[in-house]
């Protein structure tokens, strides 16, 4: 086996069979976990909290970690610490999870998506929506002034929070609804798989903190310093999107653009599907994320959820 069949073996550390939860492999990423709840553990944590309204949950912040501590108790045997242990895996850092059916409402979402953030660590604010989480479409025509909503574009990978100046530890997305949507997969890279990592990781401009400014839509006028590489328990980590650096050299552009054409071009890079009801968490440290085109169509249609947070501190 060779060193990049050897970085991309299935990780099974965390396999497990519970009553209440199966932990096994992603059908589509080999560094990927796939969390399947059993159907009464869902039925019961919505059962539970069918009067928690997303409204409630903006609110009462504490209602959030309810919400976490409720799926905990009922999925039982370990839930909380096997996902916060695959998050923090750097071998692995990602997990999908969904409802299995079990409802297709839309504030149902928000709290199943809600309780397993909040069992990784308190969520950010987010500015673009002006709380924990944003919601937003794609379709077929849209004027954002960025890629996130721009349907027919090669949403460039990328990491998140690099223009706020709260640590961005987590990310959540969660597909609520889709219709007429051909393409349009999650775009993945585990930075340990990328092939230029060293010769990037270790240039000289690797450490440099550039400056990264937000766009009218995300609400927040600031500015922040970053570093594109930094290391967490002595492993590199990346902090990087392309849309909104801003260099101040032509060398500096130049680093940074050869640094996004090495990403898009790495064979690494995974496409991965999101069933309508299912979320990915990932460690935002070390993976990047994008997403590829969609297929033109007039009547496209599709909802995420966004998450960012911090992870809990034991």
């Amino acid at each position: 086996m060779d060193m990049q069949q050897s970085a991309l073996a299935r990780q099974t550390r965390h396999y497990a069979e519970r009553t209440g939860y199966r932990i096994d492999a992603h059908p589509h990423h080999p560094r990927l976990y796939h969390v399947t709840l059993q159907a009464e553990v869902i039925a019961a944590f919505l059962a539970r909290f069918a009067e928690f309204s997303s409204q409630h949950l903006e609110y009462v912040p504490y209602a959030r970690f309810t919400l976490a501590q409720g799926l905990a108790e009922l999925a039982g045997d370990g839930l909380l610490d096997a996902l916060r242990a695959i998050v923090h895996d750097r071998d692995s850092g990602g997990f999908t999870i969904g409802v299995e059916g079990a409802t297709t409402d839309h504030q149902d979402y928000v709290k199943f998506g809600t309780a397993i953030g909040h069992l990784i660590g308190p969520g950010n604010f987010d500015a673009m929506s002006g709380t924990y989480y944003a919601r937003f479409v794609v379709k077929d025509t849209d004027g954002s002034d960025s890629y996130l909503r721009q349907a027919y574009r090669l949403f460039t990978l990328h990491t998140d929070g690099t223009f706020v100046d709260e640590a961005t530890d987590w990310l959540l997305m969660m597909k609520f609804d889709e219709r007429n949507a051909s393409g349009g997969e999650s775009r993945l890279l585990h930075l340990d798989d990328w092939e230029d990592l060293k010769a990037f990781g270790e240039h000289p401009l690797a450490s440099h903190a550039f400056t990264y400014k937000s766009p009218p839509s995300k609400n927040i006028a600031q500015e922040v310093q970053r570093p594109t590489f930094f290391k967490d328990n002595d492993k590199p980590c990346i902090c990087f999107i392309d849309q909104f650096a801003c260099p101040e050299t032509i060398e500096h552009a130049d680093y940074l653009s050869r640094l996004s054409a090495s990403l898009e071009a790495s064979p690494a890079t995974t496409a991965i599907p999101l069933p309508v009801g299912d979320l990915i968490v990932l460690n935002n440290s070390f993976w990047m994320h994008g997403r590829a085109p969609f297929e033109r169509h007039p009547e496209l249609h599709r909802e995420l959820m966004r998450q960012r947070g911090r992870f809990a501190q034991t």
